[in-house]
């Protein structure tokens, strides 16, 4: 199930197991699960970032750190543009406003493959006259059934991990080893984490039966040996690891947070990309499962 609001991905069940958190029909997504993030992911440090040499800045979002986060769309309603049993599109507009002075327009396209895997790729459009910058993301989170989560193995291939400060925002990447390195398993019950990662183990996988594109999957693993993935291609080369103690009705929730670009790219640069005027880029990932 895909929501208007955020264009978020409300449900995702496979053979009757549930793969993704929900929330109610009257709720604002909790924690920020399964929106959609543009034209940034994650944090823009006080929210304000250069263009050509001018301060830009947005709006604070998150006023307990003073950033501007996750976006400009995720309290924004996106129009269904197309509709089967077996997917569905949606595309919201973000005009022009201070601080991020582009016309830019987000689809978010979901389809299930033969398998029942989930198909996510998103678009951004710029209909503007100049370049703009930007860092596509989306805020999914995994879980096994009725597994507690905090009883499930996560495994996310990736070498490298950023450093953040007190404000969780990154100041440098070091290789992610001890604690942080999670290419071996850990087991959630054990782990708080909200960090970034890169370096990410990318091989030819063929997840949907469309040839074999390069793509690289974070893992949780139940006890059983059941287990969903969150899938991501060479288009997002970071992954974001949320694990919280505070998501609503759970122990711990787990967002693996697919991202083009690291937090505060606006003002680092780290995995920024531009889309030229009456150009678009994309982004493709998706969720699947061992049952």
């Amino acid at each position: 199930m895909v929501t208007e609001l955020a264009a978020a991905l409300r449900s995702y069940s496979r053979d009757g197991v549930v793969l993704t958190e929900t929330y109610g029909d009257h709720q604002i997504p909790p924690r920020a699960v399964g929106i959609m993030l543009a034209p940034w992911a994650n944090r823009i440090e006080d929210g304000r970032w250069t263009l050509d040499g001018t301060t830009q800045q947005l709006d604070i979002t998150e006023p307990t750190r003073g950033h501007a986060s996750h976006g400009l769309l995720r309290n924004t309603g996106y129009d269904l543009l197309e509709r089967t049993e077996s997917s569905a599109a949606l595309e919201a507009v973000a005009f022009p406003q201070h601080g991020y002075p582009f016309l830019v327009r987000h689809r978010v396209d979901y389809a299930l493959d033969a398998e029942g895997g989930l198909r996510v790729t998103q678009t951004l459009t710029n209909d503007s006259d100049a370049a703009a910058p930007y860092v596509l993301g989306a805020h999914p989170y995994l879980r096994v059934g009725d597994v507690p989560s905090e009883e499930l193995t996560l495994t996310v291939p990736a070498t490298t991990r950023f450093v953040e400060d007190e404000r969780l925002i990154p100041r440098r990447s070091e290789p992610a080893a001890g604690e942080w390195d999670l290419r071996g398993g850990r087991t959630v019950g054990e782990l708080t984490l909200d960090a970034g990662y890169t370096g990410l183990a990318f091989a030819a996988v063929a997840h949907d039966g469309e040839g074999e594109p390069r793509s690289v999957r974070s893992t949780l693993t139940a006890p059983d040996g059941r287990s969903v993935w969150l899938w991501q291609e060479e288009s997002c080369r970071y992954v974001h690891v949320f694990v919280t103690d505070t998501f609503p009705g759970r122990a711990k929730g787990v967002a693996l947070e697919p991202m083009t670009g690291a937090a505060n790219a606006f003002n680092s640069g780290e995995g920024l990309q531009w889309v030229g005027p009456g150009e678009s880029a994309s982004m493709r990932w998706g969720i699947g499962s061992s049952l």
